[in-house]
């Protein structure tokens, strides 16, 4: 099955030139030249992938992935720009992984298959980069609320945050539905929200999803 994917980019070019090398093998489902035209484009056809360039009009790749907290979307960074910040700062937002405009079709076509399946995917200079970023970074304490959920609970948490339905999370979790509306009940209870709108709010502050 193909993967639908969006295209964000300001260039018509480039995004001519990412169309012809994917050719058919994937599915564009849109493609989006600025932050809020993106933004509205992804919340419409819910992608599996955005390729996202990382420079953009009306703010930047990160803006574009802090705006949708809801959207079960991966993101994957395509830019020609291979500086350290650029790469940090959208790994940070939430992004999957980085590559830039040199790498090949196949290699594009691979990589967003392996964000789709929820792996991180860069080359090896820009890993070093977010190794070295997130090596800085000094120990997180444990945060007494998330530590109130078991394991099941953060899985369905997060894949709640993500926007997947009852029945998807189910799926993906290999648990019946019963089972995961009761985790999410739990959920709630425990972090003290109403609904599921506080519950992604939560989430993505702590950068969960």
């Amino acid at each position: 099955m193909k993967r639908r994917i969006v295209l964000v980019d300001d260039h018509e070019l480039v995004r001519a030139g990412v169309r012809s090398a994917l050719g058919d093998r994937v599915e564009i489902v849109g493609e989006a030249s600025d932050v809020p035209s993106a933004i509205q484009l992804i919340e419409r056809t819910q992608p599996e992938v955005v390729l996202l360039d990382v420079h953009l009009p009306g703010g930047d790749g990160p803006a574009v992935i802090l705006g949708l907290p809801q959207t079960s979307a991966r993101f994957l960074a395509l830019s020609v720009s291979d500086a350290a910040e650029d790469v940090i700062a959208v790994i940070r937002a939430g992004a999957r992984g980085y590559v830039t405009k040199a790498i090949s079709g196949d290699e594009l076509v691979a990589a967003i298959e392996r964000v789709a399946v929820g792996d991180a995917v860069f080359s090896p200079r820009l890993a070093g980069f977010v190794l070295d970023a997130f090596a800085q970074q000094p120990p997180q304490a444990p945060d007494p609320e998330l530590e109130q959920l078991t394991l099941r609970e953060r899985e369905v948490l997060r894949l709640l945050a993500r926007g997947y339905a009852y029945k998807e999370i189910s799926s993906r979790l290999s648990i019946s539905v019963k089972t995961v509306e009761s985790h999410a009940s739990a959920v709630l209870r425990k972090l003290q929200l109403s609904n599921r709108r506080e519950l992604t709010r939560w989430a993505a502050h702590r950068h969960l999803t």
